[in-house]
């Protein structure tokens, strides 16, 4: 059986973490949630572990994404596809690489509006 989990101490990974831990705080502030009334929606015994996720320490558990999604306002797919940008990006690039590419080429041919 082949295994390859991230190494807590690798510098990309943590980078990531962070990035994910600033996305899942943004999401919880524009829901109005606290961390403590966010951990009791996902059924985290403890709403430290908000705070570590936050911190870019730590993962969600796969088994409880739905239940974050529909705390933080999202559909399920949506969540977890954003969210396997920051835990899985070599997975997520190759599911997601021809869309992704294909949202930026839209976003740089669209024109840019100006205000006056």
């Amino acid at each position: 059986m082949y295994s390859n989990p991230q190494k807590r101490q690798d510098a990309q990974t943590q980078e990531l973490r962070k990035a994910a831990g600033k996305w899942l705080r943004e999401l919880r502030e524009a829901q109005g949630l606290s961390q403590r009334e966010l951990a009791q929606l996902v059924g985290v015994e403890y709403y430290t572990f908000i705070s570590q996720l936050e911190t870019g320490r730590g993962r969600i558990p796969p088994d409880k994404y739905r239940q974050w999604a529909e705390a933080l306002g999202l559909p399920a797919k949506d969540f977890v596809k954003h969210l396997f940008q920051y835990y899985d990006p070599i997975t997520f690039e190759i599911l997601f690489a021809d869309e992704t590419a294909a949202q930026a080429r839209k976003k740089r041919a669209s024109p840019v509006s100006k205000t006056i």
